[in-house]
């Protein structure tokens, strides 16, 4: 008899031409891995020689070679027609008889091996699932189906579509002759994921390409509903170190609205229909911790074995509460991305701008100016509008996400709507003194940020010329470019571009944007009075009868995310460092906070740690700091403590730190300090012999020397850091740093703004110099620029 049938778990990656790329993985699979605990449903391969002999028992090939030879090929106009002729005959044409003995047989035998008598028929195509052309989804696959006379009539529809029209064109498009692509059909034991949950694993992080993490993503119901992206689905990252070292490996999840699931429908004809979710399905992740991380485990098992990214389909049966996976193919959209490029812009006009002001990012944009005076304004914003305002605050954040632009009266290149823009990737002017009286609601103007320091206002829409440059291409430095980053989930893409690390993890911008809840207000929750802000954060923590570990664990999800995006690359994160006018705005904070005459010289950084106004919220930070660094095996992660005004405080700070877990050079733990007040410069030998390293905060530093403050729009033109004064500091202090052993590098917009600034630390031996993500390019060829003159020089 011929060799119609294969059992699963006898056929592996060598088998492809024989049962198809979704078949032999699924053998592979069963073969290789289940004796490392990866569950995989079992079943049988209909092989593609029962196909062809399908094919030639009923003389079918002329036939379909003739319909499909009538395909208009430039048009595809007939496309419709020519692909339901062929499924036509595929349909009317009966099994040879030797085909659907060797079927029932094998049907029978799965049957009596399994409590579970409904199957899954899947097509299986000999090109599917090769690393430079994934055929997944172009084929039909039958799910839920019960007794051998309807799984009879699923291979036959499984051979019809290798005929249906986006089949026939994805062979066109990917250069397969249409009869050269054989079909085989798995069938398995139905997982009754209906009644649990499904979805997908990508064992590379999708976006942006990145090696360090799984993804994982899923829903309710049958898995269909997230391969088609029907549904708004709950996601996670895992770290693959941690899963390797038997550490806590979720470093982030979402929790996705999942407003319906696709489960098999009771109505004869209809095989499957759309449920709404209860509001406690989707208030719930669909899978629990400890799932998470088998899965996680399983895929890079896979992974591992296939040597290779892949894009895995993972199921929950809902009556045995099983884990399986269900399909493995190679990843592909990685594989084809070409090199991440970023782009300039110029802008050519005549015009003079109606505004200017400080520019934020290095771009153009145009749009319809939306007028915003409170959050009352807010229904009046559209996507793609360019919001104009007195000022922003961080009650805006959600807001300010529908904008392409930002343009403010007031504030200076380091305010709260210069640093949201840059973490948006979307380009501000700020500080323009009459923006909203200049301009009106609808108005269309253009915005151009693409000229230095100075952003300018243009009326009307203006057309400029854009120019690509190749990331990739960039020169290697001497000098360590590093990043400042506040926003996680601008990590993945980031961690793409040329660069040593993180040089600034801003803490408090994590705390503002994803926990919103001053940590006090968690510690002493209990005591908070009824009202708004009470209710507000017993939403936020309705899943944690602790409420302070839904501080922790949030904000340890959060560094880890960037952490294992840049791993094994530095991560250096400062402590939080808000102003008590700025802690007071988050939920319960107006309770902890006092008011201040200056809060920018008050109760700020390092002061705050160890004081009984905030020390146990200091704590809190503390211990997702550990648990990042030892439960997530994430050891890149090193801390900073900023505003550090005395020997003493910093003892003390330290010794605060120890309390909960985090000793200096305990576990390679190294801890550094904020160069931003005279007093560190004057003292740096001293510190030295506290702290690892150094990072010159320019902005502060130079404030404090000059004695200005940095917000004022009256003293504002005064602020310079190439000020002699300023530069005198910052030579003194990396002379004194290296002497005594200590990293020193620098966090600031200058190098990328001035060249003659990066040749000035480049001369100084600096170790490294961190720029917000619009700077970076910049900063590299500037650095370069800098470190090539030194050559010539010597």
């Amino acid at each position: 008899m011929k060799n119609f049938i294969r059992s699963l778990s006898q056929v592996s990656m060598t088998d492809v031409a024989s049962v198809g790329g979704k078949n032999a993985s699924l053998g592979e699979m069963l073969r290789a891995l289940t004796p490392l605990g990866v569950a995989v449903p079992d079943g049988f391969a209909i092989t593609v020689e029962a196909y062809q002999n399908f094919l030639r028992v009923n003389n079918l090939e002329p036939t379909l070679q003739a319909s499909l030879e009538s395909l208009d090929r430039a048009s595809l106009g007939n496309l419709k027609e020519v692909g339901a002729a062929c499924r036509t005959m595929i349909l009317k044409a009966a099994l040879p008889p030797a085909v659907e003995g060797a079927i029932r047989q094998a049907y029978e035998t799965l049957m009596a091996s399994n409590v579970i008598h409904s199957v899954a028929v899947r097509s299986s195509a000999t090109a599917e699932d090769s690393p430079h052309a994934s055929f997944a989804g172009q084929h039909d696959s039958y799910l839920h189906i019960t007794g051998i006379d309807h799984v009879l009539l699923a291979v036959k529809k499984c051979y019809a579509s290798l005929f249906n029209e986006r089949a026939i064109k994805y062979r066109l498009d990917n250069g397969f002759s249409d009869l050269q692509v054989g079909l085989s059909v798995g069938v398995q034991h139905m997982v009754r994921s209906d009644r649990g949950s499904a979805g997908v694993i990508f064992t590379i992080e999708p976006e942006n390409g990145n090696q360090n993490l799984i993804y994982l993503t899923g829903a309710w119901g049958l898995g269909e509903s997230v391969v088609q992206g029907a549904v708004n689905t709950d996601e996670f990252y895992l770290f693959k170190p941690a899963l390797e070292g038997n550490g806590l490996a979720i470093v982030h999840r979402g929790l996705g609205s999942k407003e319906q699931k696709l489960v098999y429908s009771d109505v004869p004809g209809k095989d499957t229909e759309w449920q709404k979710t209860t509001p406690a399905e989707r208030d719930q992740y669909i899978l629990p911790d400890d799932e998470i991380t088998t899965l996680g485990q399983w895929s890079l098992a896979i992974e591992k074995h296939y040597k290779m990214p892949m894009d895995i389909e993972w199921a929950k049966d809902g009556n045995t509460g099983k884990l399986y996976i269900v399909q493995a193919r190679p990843e592909t959209v990685q594989a084809r991305v070409a090199k991440i490029s970023v782009k300039e812009f110029v802008l050519n006009t005549s015009q003079t701008p109606i505004l200017r002001g400080k520019a934020v990012g290095r771009s153009i944009v145009r749009g319809r100016v939306s007028i915003v005076r409170s959050l009352a304004d807010s229904g009046k914003v559209n996507s793609g509008d360019i919001i104009v305002t007195d000022i922003t605050n961080p009650d805006w954040n959600a807001l300010l996400k529908k904008a392409v632009c930002i343009v403010t009266n007031k504030g200076g290149r380091t305010s709260h709507a210069s640093i949201i823009a840059r973490e948006l990737g979307i380009p501000a002017v700020v500080g323009t003194a009459t923006a909203t009286d200049v301009l009106v609601d609808g108005q269309e103007i253009t915005v151009c940020c693409a000229h230095g320091d100075e952003g300018e206002v243009y009326s009307g829409r203006l057309v400029w010329e854009e120019k690509e440059t190749k990331l990739g291409e960039l020169p290697h430095t001497r000098t360590h470019p590093m990043l400042i980053l506040a926003d996680p989930e601008k990590a993945l893409l980031y961690a793409s571009y040329p660069n040593e690390g993180v040089g600034l993890l801003r803490m408090e911008f994590m705390i503002s944007n994803t926990l919103q809840i001053h940590p006090m207000a968690l510690v002493r929750y209990d005591t908070l009075p009824e009202g708004a802000d009470k209710k507000q954060i017993a939403a936020l923590t309705r899943h944690y009868s602790d409420r302070k570990q839904f501080f922790v664990d949030k904000l340890a999800e959060s560094i880890a995310l960037v952490a294992a995006a840049f791993y094994p690359r530095e991560v250096i994160v400062r402590m939080s460092d808000f102003k008590t006018n700025e802690y007071a705005r988050l939920l319960g904070g107006k309770l902890f906070e006092p008011e201040e005459e200056n809060p920018m010289l008050g109760f700020r950084g390092a002061s705050r740690y160890y004081h009984e106004r905030y020390a146990a919220g200091f704590g809190l930070e503390c211990m997702a700091i550990r648990r990042v660094r030892t439960e997530m095996k994430l050891s890149n992660v090193k801390v900073m403590i900023p505003f550090c005004r005395t020997l003493a405080e910093a003892e003390q700070v330290l010794a605060v730190m120890q309390q909960y877990g985090l000793t200096r050079h305990e576990h390679g733990l190294e801890v550094y300090m904020m160069a931003e007040i005279p007093s560190n410069v004057l003292l740096a030998g001293k510190f030295a012999r506290l702290f690892d390293g150094f990072s010159i905060g320019s902005n502060d530093l130079t404030q404090l020397t000059l004695g200005l403050d940095r917000d004022s729009a009256i003293v504002s033109d005064l602020f310079d850091e190439n000020n002699e004064a300023v530069k005198m500091l910052i030579a003194s202090l990396v002379d004194t740093a290296h002497r005594h052993g200590a990293k020193v590098g620098l966090c600031g917009q200058a190098p990328s703004d001035y060249p003659e600034f990066a040749s000035f630390l480049v001369s100084l031996g600096i170790d490294s110099v961190s720029f917000n993500p619009d700077a970076l390019i910049r900063g590299i060829q500037h650095i370069h620029q800098a470190e090539q003159k030194e050559v010539v020089t010597v």
